[in-house]
């Protein structure tokens, strides 16, 4: 690995390199690690292996996909860290693992049923809301923000933000209420 590295700093400069690097990690590290998280089922180690992996490749690629600023790396970062988190999985079920002395009636899979009835309810009640609240929900539980970060993306005044949020989760609680789920 030290090769790369090596060669990478006579391209671009060692000044350079730690700068992007940087920046790299700054912009992309926190929303690839949310990212990949959802794709490794909370495994948060696998995740940050994943996210380093996924921020090396693009800091070897950097040259190449204008990462001083031209276009933005995060889609092409996100396609890479889903690929390697597809790729990890694909060769760790490739072959399963040998069972010595497990009596194999015992042994259950888990039913992943309910998790996917309330991920459908969750996802009905929320189309029930009005667009303002889904975009603040969407903003702030989805994608991880704070109420100010998102107020930001959505270019609203916080106090509108906030108001929103507090609103949209009371309406999401009466359409989850009306399916049947309580608090």
């Amino acid at each position: 690995m030290t090769s790369g590295l090596t060669a990478g700093r006579h391209q671009r400069g060692e000044g350079n390199e730690d700068a992007l690097v940087r920046q790299l990690y700054e912009e992309h590290a926190a929303p690839l690690l949310r990212f990949v998280l959802q794709l490794v089922a909370g495994d948060r180690q696998r995740a940050e292996d994943i996210v380093q992996e996924t921020l090396l490749r693009g800091w070897r690629n950097a040259h190449r996909l204008g990462a001083q600023g031209q276009v933005s790396l995060r889609p092409w970062l996100v396609t890479v860290a889903r690929r390697i988190a597809i790729d990890e999985h694909r060769s760790q079920s490739a072959r399963p693992a040998e069972a010595y002395g497990v009596d194999l009636e015992n042994v259950s899979e888990p039913d992943e049923s309910d998790h996917v009835l309330r991920r459908m309810t969750v996802t009905d009640a929320l189309r029930t809301l009005s667009q303002p609240h889904q975009e603040m929900l969407l903003e702030t539980y989805f994608k991880g923000r704070t109420v100010a970060e998102a107020a930001e993306a959505l270019g609203l005044p916080l106090g509108t933000a906030k108001s929103r949020v507090y609103y949209a989760l009371r309406a999401l609680r009466s359409a989850l209420e009306k399916r049947g789920v309580t608090g």
